[in-house]
Order: structure tokens, then sequence, then C-alpha cells
């Protein structure tokens, strides 16, 4: 959605609530007319998508207390008369005589705290001259972030690791450090605008401000660029990056590395690299949250006798305490053995053991085990007892 379409959309109509009502009030009815309108809700029914959109656009502004003061305030200065369809249209009860600036108006004040101010909105109307596009002119080009992942192994993703990336993106030229100029001479402040990147021109009753043709909006002028970037302060280069990957990293998450993405144009700040990264499956160990997860298989007199168990943790092993009677499928916890936290400590190491069935046994054993099971029955032993299929 423009900014211009403000103006020709009566976001309160579509939400059927008033200009007056409350946070709450559209909230409400928001929700009543998603419910309603929901594409799950009317398959192949383009009228209601058309309209769940278009209530969808209107809760956006209206929920959103800074864009709905914004709106308000520009369809009140519109609907006055001030502003036509075709442009500004001067007479009675428009307030303004003589000339004016436009970024003067709808570039400050309360009506412009931020950088989407009414300018903004006007620069639509007026070529893009508003205050927006002064404030635009003059401020430097921030390097785009930058994308990347690594794959890592389960443990060096739950103990922490430092890894080196290859990539290659624009970076600061090494031959004149970002500023763009030939080493030995420096930027000069543009003598048309002093440095602002923008200038100032009359057409008629009005002011205008725009971007600066000598200096292109970046207010200096470089009289001899850099050979090796062109003047660009930037060049392609592969270069290697050091990632340090905290402890407890989980599978899909993000490291921001600040500063490390594409270079600013002409000395402005870079942007940020975002590393994604992968873990692969261990073969022993499972992860829930900050707890590792392993499997321990027993036998049936271990769960019965009761034993200890030597299992493997992340930084060597310990012993495990299977209690004589121990069920099949219990979980044995092993506090602070697990992944390590962010604030200090560590997780816990769940044990599930699991009884391991015998495949191949030889007479004698067998008849042991029969003798055993005649034992059972004849101490009244049932282990379906209260078992809900019985």
């Amino acid at each position: 959605m423009t900014q211009r379409e403000w103006l020709e959309k009566d976001f309160y109509k579509e939400l059927g609530v008033s200009s007056s009502a409350s946070a709450d009030d559209i909230k409400k009815a928001y929700r009543k007319l998603a419910r309603d309108l929901h594409p799950d809700k009317n398959p192949g029914d383009k009228k209601a998508d058309e309209r769940f959109k278009a209530v969808s656009e209107a809760h956006a502004v209206l929920s959103d207390a800074a864009k709905r003061k914004e709106y308000d305030e520009t369809r009140a200065l519109f609907a006055g008369g001030s502003f036509g369809r075709g442009g500004f249209t001067p007479g009675a009860g428009s307030g303004f005589s003589g000339d004016f600036n436009l970024g003067d108006i709808f570039g400050g004040g309360a009506a412009a705290s931020n950088d989407s101010g009414l300018g903004d909105i006007l620069g639509g109307f007026f070529g893009g001259r508003g205050g927006s596009a002064t404030r635009a002119a003059s401020r430097p080009r921030r390097g785009a972030d930058v994308e990347t992942e690594t794959t890592l192994g389960f443990r060096e993703a739950a103990q922490g690791v430092t890894v080196p990336l290859r990539m290659t993106s624009p970076a600061p030229c090494t031959t004149c450090h970002g500023s763009g100029a030939k080493p030995g001479t420096s930027p000069r402040v543009c003598p048309r605008c002093n440095g602002a990147g923008v200038v100032s021109r009359n057409q008629g009753a009005f002011g205008f401000s725009e971007p600066c043709d000598d200096c292109r909006g970046s207010g200096s002028i470089i009289d001899s660029p850099c050979a090796d970037c062109a003047g660009t302060g930037i060049q392609n280069r592969t270069r290697t990056i050091t990632v340090r990957v905290p402890p407890g990293v989980a599978d899909g998450q993000r490291i921001r590395l600040a500063g490390m993405g594409e270079a600013g144009l002409r000395g402005a700040p870079s942007g940020d690299l975002y590393v994604t990264v992968q873990v692969t499956k261990d073969k022993v160990f499972g992860r829930s949250g900050d707890d590792l997860t392993l499997t321990l298989p027993v036998s049936y007199s271990e769960l019965v006798l009761g034993t200890t168990v030597s299992v493997p943790t992340l930084e060597g092993r310990v012993g495990v305490k299977v209690p004589p009677g121990t069920a099949d499928g219990r979980i044995l916890r092993v506090r602070g053995r697990g992944v390590p936290k962010r604030g200090g400590g560590a997780g816990d190491l769940l044990v599930t053991v699991k009884v391991a069935v015998p495949q191949n046994l030889d007479k004698q054993v067998t008849e042991q085990l029969q003798q055993y099971a005649e034992a059972e029955q004849a101490a009244g032993f049932d282990p379906r007892a209260g078992w809900a299929g019985a």
C-alpha cells in the first residue's frame, strides 16, 4: 500500500467503527471480520478474499498508534480542501500565503517526529521532494546486510566452537580505506550545498529541496578517485571471517555479527552479517531445550536387580545408577550434564532405559527362564493386572 492510497481509503469504514473508536473496539471488530472472511472459511470466494485483505490492511494501520495518528492527521489536512486530487489549491481556508518550503512545514514538528511523517506522503505528490527526500539525500548509505550459513556437528554446537567463514562480498577498499579518494588526497566539502547534500529552489509559490547535482547528494566531492574502487570506497574481495559460535546454539539459529556485512558507500557504516547455523544429528545424543537425551540399553536382570552403568556426556562419562525394580522406559535424570545455558550453568542429561531382549539363548538359559516364569505365576505376579485391555 502506498501512502497516496491513504487519502482514498476509509479504514474506519472497512472495519465498521467510528473514527473515535478505542483500540479495543478496533481489535474486536477486526477479529470478528477476519474470522468471518478468512480464506479457509470461504474457499474460492474472491469477494471475501478481497474484503479480508482490505480489513487486514485497515487493521495494520489503525492498530498501530503512530500510523493511526499519521493517517488521521493526513486525512484531516486533505479533507479541509487545501489539497485537491490535482494538487495544492491555494485559497480560502488554506492558511498559507507567500513563499514556503514543503520541507519546512512537513519535515518537522509533531507530524514528522519520525522518518515516515507527512513529508513522505506529500513527497509522492510532489515528485519525491518532501522532507523525507531531503533527509535521505544527505544520509550516508549504509551497507547491505549479508546472510550465509555454516554446518556444525552436534557436539560442536552444544559446546561452542570458533569457525572460519570464507566469503566474497563488497568490503571497504584496502587502498583508500573506504574514503573513495586516491591515497594522499581527501574528499572536499561540496561548495554548492555546503556539505548538506541538498539544495533549495523556488518554483512559483513553492520552495523545493532536492539532491545536489554536483555531489549527487553525498555532500562531498572527490577530485582524485581511488583507482582500485573507482571512488566508491568499496570493492569485492574474498575474506575469511572468524565466527565464534556460543555454546548451546540450536539448529536453525542465526548469529548476528554487527558491521561485518557489505561495506557502506564512501565510508558509510557497513551492514551486518547473519550466520544461520545448521546442526547435524548425533548418533548418541538428542536434545530437548537445554537438556541432553540418550537411550541406555539394559538387560531385564539389570532392571530387576539394579546396577550402575557408565554413560557418555559432552565432557566424558558419568556413572548412572539404575535402582532395583526400574520399569522399562523410565527416564533417569543426571543434573547439570546437559547443554550449557547462555546465562550460566547447564541443562540436565536425561537417560531413558530400554530393555534389550536376547535373541539367541542356549538350552540351559532357556530352561532357567522357564523355571523363573513358573515361579512368577506361583507367586501370583500378573504383569497385566490393572491393564485397561484386560
